[in-house]
């Protein structure tokens, strides 16, 4: 059984990126593993201030929710960040995350694999590769971590719009794919 972690950076409740994160947790969830979901919408964190004392102490010097998704980031097995597109990347919100999560550089951390669920409006396929190369850039710091998968839904906009894609269902596949 692995402990899997899905960060939802929508800003939206039952937004699009969020139904992907719940297909694959459903499945990660039906093949045994332990989830989790975090809302970052519901959480309450600050932009990191470049003081680097995390990579001394271990962890964030401001007091804030950042702090505790960490230290959940830290001990999982697998890590799924879920986002809306947003000008062909990440959201603001799961950039500023990822940015606070740098007290886990240099640590031993348990994650070995991360998924990027993503959906917009547009349904091109380089609409996803500015996220995508957002999310390689901070996998690429720890070793022991690979980006195995990226699942894109294109041509969602509207809440619900997402409906019957086959990104759910391929989001489910790779939840359940999980190895334990």
């Amino acid at each position: 059984m692995k402990k899997v972690f899905i960060i939802s950076s929508s800003p939206r409740k039952g937004g699009n990126s969020e139904a992907l994160s719940a297909a694959f947790a459903k499945g990660a969830s039906d093949a045994g593993h332990e989830v989790e979901t975090v809302y970052l919408r519901e959480k309450k964190y600050g932009f990191c201030t470049g003081c680097l004392a995390c990579s001394t102490r271990g962890r964030c010097v401001l007091n804030d929710d950042a702090v505790e998704i960490a230290a959940k980031m830290h001990d999982a097995d697998v890590l799924v960040f879920a986002t809306p597109i947003y000008y062909y990347s990440v959201s603001g919100q799961l950039k500023t995350l990822l940015d606070r999560a740098n007290p886990l550089f240099g640590s031993d951390y348990s994650f070995t694999r991360v998924y990027l669920l993503a959906a917009a409006a547009e349904d091109a396929p380089y609409v996803v590769e500015g996220a995508v190369k957002a999310v390689q850039g901070w996998v690429d710091c720890f070793d022991r971590c690979e980006l195995a998968d990226t699942i894109f839904a294109g041509g969602v906009n509207e809440i619900g719009d997402i409906a019957g894609h086959p990104a759910i269902e391929q989001a489910y596949r790779a939840g359940r794919a999980i190895a334990p």
